[in-house]
């Protein structure tokens, strides 16, 4: 088996090639166009989809401080405070954006369709007894079914949902992460879990199609994070012998797992999505190098370098993470200050990560091609 630094390698000329070679312009205007967001996807974008449905289970906490803590109150984030979509919601001028289940509340400029723990795949199809079970059951299918009925009762036609589209973004991920997830906390061995892959790049890029054939104009699809990075991994899957590990102290058989899924779905894109629509920009989010883009600058990003792979909030352990108390419950504490660290809770990242992430992605070359045009930040 190739090396993971080969093959991470490997895979960055990959995205710069699918990148370079279909020489994508924002074929929909400039990002002063954009009067709405529709986002789609799991825990990353989920502005409070999740404690509507008051599920009990282990992300129950979220309703609750610190949760929350950053930004004054719980909202249902999972985070200190902001995520991504709300920076990315800013930057273009619009206001955060609601939950769809939330009650009594102004869709005017977009809806959040995103539930945390959400998978790809229905669960049905893709479990079946043989993983762990998901704690919520609002797929990639259903969030799709919400969107779509949420469009039709808004706007009278067809033709209206479309003029409506031709002036929005629409954010579909990141999602993909959770399948595989369940799979890897059943102690599925990674092998394994890899047959998944296929199966979920064909789903998400079917959304894709979906949405797209409504007359959706700008479209954003994330890949997925080095996983190996995360606390919850670095615990659950940590080993004794130090040639597992990267020269950043990341898993390498996880991050390798991670990145194939991202080369698979950057070739989807490429040869399936931007042929099909070649009218609409359709951009890969590159979370996997811009996550760890802050790893490698973290001390002038304003990280604790020595933190960046511990929760900020947890019960202890070389990483602070212990999924029998997850942040929030009884025998965990918050750090005094989560702007110095990555991680929040272990799986997710505080608002400052996030802040980093978006800037990264949004106004840097982590978005491709770069669709928004924000303009870049120092």
């Amino acid at each position: 088996m190739a090396s993971s630094a080969a093959f991470l390698a490997l895979s960055v000329l990959v995205a710069l090639h699918l990148c370079c070679c279909h020489g994508q312009t924002d074929a929909a205007g400039s990002s002063s166009d954009v009067t709405a967001i529709y986002s789609l996807g799991d825990s990353i974008t989920d502005t409070g989809n999740l404690i509507k449905e008051a599920p009990p289970g282990m992300f129950e906490t979220i309703k609750h401080l610190p949760y929350g803590v950053t930004f004054g109150y719980p909202t249902g984030r999972c985070s200190d405070g902001l995520l991504m979509i709300d920076f990315l919601a800013q930057d273009l001028g619009l206001p955060f954006l609601n939950p769809y289940l939330g009650k009594n509340k102004s869709f005017d400029h977009g809806v959040n369709f995103a539930v945390a723990g959400a998978t790809a795949m229905d669960p049905a199809d893709q479990f079946n007894g043989r993983f762990f079970m998901p704690f919520s059951s609002n797929s990639l299918k259903v969030q799709l079914r919400w969107f779509k009925d949420f469009m039709k009762s808004s706007f009278n036609t067809d033709e209206d949902i479309r003029k409506r589209l031709q002036s929005s973004l629409v954010l579909i991920g990141e999602i993909g992460g959770n399948d595989y997830n369940y799979a890897l906390f059943g102690k599925t061995n990674v092998t394994e879990v890899e047959k998944l892959i296929p199966g979920v790049v064909q789903t998400i890029v079917d959304a894709a199609k979906e949405v797209l054939e409504m007359g959706a104009s700008r479209v954003i699809i994330p890949g997925n994070f080095p996983i190996g990075c995360m606390p919850t991994y670095l615990t659950s899957k940590g080993s004794s012998q130090p040639s597992d590990y990267d020269s950043m102290g990341c898993l390498k058989e996880l991050n390798l797992f991670a990145a194939k899924h991202n080369t698979r779905l950057q070739r989807a894109i490429a040869d399936d999505l931007r042929p099909s629509y070649p009218s609409a920009s359709i951009a890969y989010a590159d979370y996997f190098n811009s996550f760890l883009a802050i790893l490698n600058t973290a001390d002038s990003l304003g990280f604790d370098e020595s933190s960046t792979k511990k929760a900020c909030c947890g019960a202890g352990g070389e990483y602070n993470y212990d999924w029998r108390r997850m942040c929030g419950a009884k025998g965990t504490a918050a750090c005094a200050e989560p702007e110095k660290y990555v991680s929040w809770d272990g799986i997710h990242m505080t608002q400052a990560a996030y802040r980093a992430m978006s800037r990264l992605v949004y106004h840097g070359r982590y978005l491709q091609p770069q669709i928004l045009n924000l303009g870049e930040l120092s």
